[in-house]
């Protein structure tokens, strides 16, 4: 059952978030695992040493401010299932993994995924309620 008291920010809210209206996000946030990870390889992404330390600064913000939903075993069951959907839609699952296991994880929590990319969540919207912000 989705949660609509809660939900699961995916990368690019979190990365946008002093842009998003606070009123569009529910009152309990999340973040999964794999967000920080994105996070963390975003902050190694770049040569530029002022754009590094920003990246690295919202990758300990995000750590300080939320403990992650892991990547765990009913998570992985939700993943066939976030794949197949995918694949049904005519993408290649091997596109955009990182949202495929964000996707996972928010489907094994029962939460809705807030995005400021609906489109790329479009696949699972069967399995999962998905928010524009």
């Amino acid at each position: 059952m989705t949660d609509r008291g809660a939900g699961l920010l995916d990368t690019s809210v979190v990365l946008d978030i002093d842009r998003v209206d606070a009123t569009a996000l529910p009152p309990l946030t999340a973040i999964a695992a794999i967000t920080l990870a994105e996070l963390a390889a975003g902050a190694h992404g770049t040569r530029d040493l002022e754009e590094r330390a920003r990246r690295q600064d919202r990758l300990q913000w995000a750590s300080a401010t939320w403990e992650p939903l892991p990547f765990d075993a009913a998570a992985a069951r939700a993943y066939g299932r976030v794949y197949a959907a995918t694949r049904e839609h005519g993408r290649s699952g091997r596109v955009r993994r990182a949202d495929l296991l964000i996707a996972a994880t928010a489907v094994a929590s029962g939460l809705p995924i807030y995005t400021r990319h609906a489109d790329d969540y479009a696949p699972v919207r069967g399995l999962v309620a998905v928010i524009a912000v």
